[in-house]
């Protein structure tokens, strides 16, 4: 039996390639610092909109947040008069901390990722040694999304995949003809993930990458991150389905899945940790709130020591 669910969005895709009104209208808001694209993406006759990937600034020196990236969101959101429905996060991100439930407070909305959050959050919370108040139930989200569920942003359909290895619960959202992806795949001079975190699997990552890339050609590819590659003078978050299968570095068309999982385990040996993935984790599994404060009023964040 093949798979019902990619099948569902490749012909989604199709027929929103075949009508002007079934497209949605994408601003991307880069953050150098962490190299991360937040995309905010609307329905032009509705005006209902998403935000995808949200970020909260945070100084790792002084451990203090700054809301200038998301009021930057807040300005566009504000200006073209849009309804915000839902926030959505691809995965627990590991480079940059959520700023969902500010931007929730602002603007309304409800806050969804995928499922296998639950599984994510069993991981980090032993990690963390988080107590008994931290659920591991995912009930910090709004909604958990399941592969193949489906909604609608307007009048565009948004179907749901799911596409682990980088971390259990990625989730791939395909708005219209669209397909935010999160961190599958970087550009084509860039290459993919890495798939060494806990929870990661390379293998994983390989047939989620190959799940996409079975998507129209045509379909739209809007990254969470990018990393400029050498030879590039600037930052560039959107490619196509067509040009990874030709062009990507780690994964296209003729590579398999041996040698890819050769290959990334390899490259991932040499990668330092993210500079924030001790505090980014810490709060984006608790879906972008932070601790709860102590007697003395203060929120802490944990180091754990000799340990990632």
């Amino acid at each position: 039996m093949g798979d019902i669910n990619l099948a569902a969005a490749a012909d989604q895709i199709r027929q929103c390639l075949a009508s002007q009104n079934s497209r949605p209208v994408v601003k991307s808001f880069f953050d150098e610092a962490t190299f991360t694209a937040t995309h905010v993406a609307h329905d032009p006759i509705t005006l209902n909109a998403v935000i995808i990937d949200s970020v909260l600034d945070f100084d790792s020196s002084s451990g203090r947040t700054a809301k200038k990236s998301a009021d930057a969101v807040i300005s566009y959101v504000r200006e073209k008069n849009l309804t915000i429905e839902w926030h959505l996060e691809t995965h627990a991100h590991a480079d940059h901390l959520s700023a969902a439930p500010y931007l929730q407070e602002v603007l309304g909305g409800k806050l969804a990722i995928g499922e296998q959050i639950k599984t994510v959050q069993q991981v980090f919370g032993k990690i963390f040694n988080f107590g008994p108040e931290f659920a591991r139930d995912g009930s910090q989200f709004d909604r958990l999304f399941s592969d193949g569920d489906q909604f609608y942003l307007g009048n565009i359909p948004v179907i749901c995949l799911h596409v682990p290895g980088h971390t259990p619960a990625d989730l791939a959202y395909i708005i219209g003809d669209c397909a935010f992806i999160g961190d599958t795949l970087f550009m084509p001079d860039y290459g993919t993930a890495r798939a060494d975190f806990p929870g990661g699997d390379a293998r994983q990552l390989f047939q989620s990458i190959r799940r996409l890339l079975a998507l129209p050609e045509e379909t739209k590819i809007y990254l969470c991150h990018d990393y400029k590659a050498p030879q590039r003078d600037r930052f560039v978050w959107e490619t196509t389905i067509g040009a990874q299968k030709r062009a990507n570095v780690h994964v296209h068309d003729g590579v398999n899945e041996d040698d890819f999982v050769d290959m990334r385990n390899k490259r991932d040996a040499t990668l330092d940790l993210p500079t924030l993935i001790l505090p980014s984790v810490q709060i984006n599994v608790r879906g972008g709130h932070l601790p709860p404060a102590e007697e003395n009023g203060v929120r802490y964040l944990k180091l754990p020591l000799d340990l990632l």
